[in-house]
């Protein structure tokens, strides 16, 4: 059975500075729709095979990989927890301090 896909208000948040990022950065909807799409086929993925992403320290999350970024998420036993959308090119101890409760 599908999980249902939960965004926190993190990758919420992530989601919408990238794709902004990208269309004022390109003067144009192009790519950011294109990075959209990319991101939703991920989930779409996850929600089927919640395993396939790379499990981390942390043991709960899992990375599964964006072009250049790393999409992070949690399961439980009925759904899946978008964490946040990390820009793979960024300092990764950014990220753990992100990850870390």
């Amino acid at each position: 059975m599908a999980k249902q896909i939960i965004w926190s208000i993190r990758a919420q948040n992530d989601r919408k500075q990238i794709l902004e990022y990208w269309r004022n950065r390109n003067k144009s909807n192009t790519y950011s729709k294109k990075l959209d799409q990319r991101f939703r086929e991920a989930i779409n993925i996850i929600r089927g095979y919640s395993q396939i992403g790379k499990q981390t320290d942390d043991q709960k999350a899992r990375i599964k990989i964006v072009k250049d970024y790393l999409l992070i998420y949690e399961e439980t036993s009925d759904s899946i927890i978008v964490l946040t959308i990390w820009d793979s090119r960024q300092d990764p101890k950014k990220l753990e301090k992100i990850l870390k409760p």
